[in-house]
């Protein structure tokens, strides 16, 4: 099970994108609220979940997506719940998915340390320990980290070919006319 967690403040492009893409290809996802099931993105746009945080069962997890946004990333940083998913998918070898400035959530922890890695610009000082690299969306291991909203679709394929395999992230973007061929 993929979680996507939303928490208000969220934006919108960098957790939908995703999840479109990863449903797409085949990939369960369930888009989890902070604190409710209609959590509401940085541009207004109210979006009912899946399930709450306190549904989550932390044996399910095979990925942790958190989208960036303000105030989203700072709410998503203050719950206990994303941070034991966080917690739970780092100790176990899943992916995490950390796009915009949520990246700086994994920074502080200490996630990132030695890892190549990206994020919105003035979060880098948060990345602590890691290798900043000026890309789209990078892939390090079991973490995938994008730059903002514009690199969403590159985020979403680099985690579509993590969870599932090259083949069907190319199949997906040639259907989606992101690539032609």
């Amino acid at each position: 099970m993929v979680y996507v967690f939303l928490a208000d403040g969220f934006e919108e492009i960098e957790a939908l994108t995703p999840i479109d893409v990863l449903r797409r290809g085949e990939v369960e996802v369930k888009t989890v609220g902070v604190k409710g099931k209609v959590i509401t993105g940085s541009h207004g746009i109210p979006v009912t979940c899946d399930i709450t945080d306190s549904e989550i069962n932390l044996d399910d997890i095979d990925a942790v997506i958190l989208p960036g946004g303000m105030p989203g990333t700072l709410n998503l940083e203050k719950s206990e719940a994303v941070n034991w998913a966080i917690d739970y998918a780092y100790n176990n070898s899943r992916i995490i998915g950390a796009i915009c400035a949520a990246p700086s959530i994994l920074g502080k922890k200490g996630f990132l340390s030695g890892k190549n890695a990206t994020c919105y610009d003035g979060f880098e000082k948060y990345l602590t320990g890691a290798r900043f690299l000026d890309l789209p969306a990078v892939r390090d291991g079991q973490i995938i980290t994008a730059r903002g909203a514009g690199a969403a679709s590159d985020f979403a394929f680099m985690l579509l070919t993590a969870l599932k395999d090259k083949q069907t992230a190319h199949k997906i973007l040639r259907g989606m006319k992101y690539i032609s061929g």
